[in-house]
């Protein structure tokens, strides 16, 4: 049976997950998102006396029960390894928190051990395993991200302000901001009127995205053409996207050349 007391040596790790809590919580009791972040073919059975498993890449096996549920809140689970070392079976106990966050959801994992060494062999291992998590949930949360892109290149070169501003209020907060050479905005308010500009004095002249978007933790990269009405480049650059939880643009740096 899982143990359910306090263990003397505790790892306490925070980090921040660019996604909803709702989100998070699916690839911690969902057994598909489950094994997409510690292995093919690990398990999970989200509820009390469930029994969690993990198979890692190199072989390892890592097993336990659920001690407690409390969507989308928190699970507990006690964690041993299959042959005994370093940890035997249901001898340290996981807890994983979740709380809403202004920029996601901030997760708190709790490892507890009967023994320092283990616990300090563990804290990089964490460090790293938290680090594919936060990027596989990020990932699925911003599957989109070229969608989102591409209708931000079509706003600009969009000659019907009511469409533009109907498309940019879909894809980016009120508050978004855009930097770039010629560029300083705060709020689409006051981003519509300069993208008429823009229009007014370069003519002609479309953005659009070459390539595929590059995502890591709600931040994108896209490069992208500038090209004329006769189909002759203009300019060549990269454009920084700072996504927020729900998905929606905050801001963008553009680069050019």
């Amino acid at each position: 049976m899982p143990t359910t007391s306090t263990l003397p040596h505790q790892l306490d790790r925070t980090v921040t997950i660019h996604a909803s809590r709702d989100t998070v919580f699916q690839f911690l009791t969902d057994t598909p998102r489950w094994a997409a972040w510690w292995g093919a073919g690990s398990t999970i059975d989200a509820r009390p006396g469930g029994r969690m498993y993990i198979r890692l890449p190199d072989g390892t096996e890592v097993s336990g029960d659920v001690i407690a549920v409390d969507p989308p809140k928190e699970i507990v689970f006690s964690y041993g390894f299959v042959k005994g070392q370093p940890i035997p079976a249901g001898a340290s106990k996981v807890t994983i928190r979740l709380e809403p966050h202004r920029n996601g959801t901030e997760l708190r994992l709790i490892h507890e051990f009967a023994d320092e060494a283990v616990r300090n062999e563990h804290e990089q291992g964490w460090r790293y395993q938290l680090a594919l998590f936060a990027n596989l949930v990020a990932d699925t949360a911003n599957a989109g991200a070229a969608d989102l892109v591409d209708s931000w290149f079509d706003a600009w070169a969009d000659a019907d302000a009511a469409r533009r501003q109907a498309t940019l209020l879909r894809i980016a907060v009120p508050e978004v901001r855009f930097r770039d050479r010629y560029s300083c905005t705060d709020g689409a308010a006051d981003l519509m009127p300069h993208i008429t500009a823009a229009q007014h004095f370069m003519p002609g002249i479309r953005l659009s995205r070459q390539g595929s978007v590059r995502h890591c933790q709600g931040t994108v990269l896209a490069d992208w053409t500038a090209r004329g009405s006769d189909g002759q480049d203009r300019g060549r650059g990269t454009n920084v996207f700072v996504l927020g939880p729900d998905g929606r643009i905050e801001s963008v740096t553009g680069f050019w050349g």
